[in-house]
This record gives structure tokens, sequence and C-alpha cells, in this order.
């Protein structure tokens, strides 16, 4: 299987939303793991934009790829963004998930954030060894896909 990393640094759900098609347009895709949403919620975006955002790139995949399976990645944002945003950001996967019967990842960085020795100095990047465990976190889920 060839892995192709479409993310780019900073991206936001509106960003993935107008790279979707140039990103399907590239090879035959079996699973597409869809991770976007992270940089909205840092920013405060309102999480009606990422909802539409998000749902406009998997009606995309079903669009132009129907054969894909897609997985959602969840993330989840620091409390200080508020309890209640955290709260709705954190249930806006779940619920993209229940409503489109996809894969969920409940949280991208489970067991990696919030935990200082396996992020980088801003608290939000993964180490190398952060992302060895968000390796294993996602290929638990995909690997059933193949």
């Amino acid at each position: 299987y060839a892995v192709v990393n479409a993310g780019l640094s900073g991206e936001t759900s509106a960003g993935g939303k107008s790279r979707v098609n140039w990103v399907l347009s590239r090879q035959p895709v079996r699973v597409f793991v869809l991770e976007l949403g992270g940089n909205d919620g840092l920013r405060g975006l309102p999480l009606a934009d990422t909802r539409k955002n998000l749902q406009a790139i998997i009606d995309t995949v079903r669009q132009k790829a129907p054969q894909a399976k897609i997985v959602l990645a969840g993330m989840q944002i620091p409390p200080n963004m508020g309890p209640a945003y955290a709260a709705d950001f954190k249930q806006l996967y779940a619920d993209i998930a229940t409503k489109n019967k996809l894969t969920l990842i409940p949280f991208l960085l489970e067991n990696v954030g919030g935990i200082a020795r396996l992020n980088q100095a801003d608290g939000i990047h993964p180490t190398p060894e952060g992302h060895r465990l968000v390796a294993r976190t996602v290929w638990r889920t995909v690997q059933p896909l193949l």
C-alpha cells in the first residue's frame, strides 16, 4: 500500500475542502483518513463551519472515490478554549462519524495529547516518539480495513 500524506502544516478544514479534488486525482484511494479541524478549533472558528467543511470533504470522497473506506480522525482542543466549545468540538467528530457511518478514531492524539515528554515545546505537536504512538493509534483502526 502507498500512503500519501496530503496534509499541510496549519491546514484548516476549509483548506482541506479546497484541495480534496486534487488529492483524490493523484491516485486510486482505498482508504481515506480525514484528519482536519484541529486548527479550526485552536483558532476558535465556528463549529458549524468546521462541520460543513468536513461533510463536504466526505461527500466529495464518496462521489469521486466511492470504493474508498473513510476513517475520521477525531481531535480535541485544550480546555482554555472554553469548556462548552471544547466539549462541542469533541462531539462534532462522533456526530459526523455516526451520521455518515464512518470508522472513527475518537482522538488521534490518544496517549500523546497533554503528555509533555511526547510533545514539542508548543505543547501541541508530537515529538518523534509521540508520532510513533499516533501511528500505532491510526494503524489499529486502518489495518482491519485493508
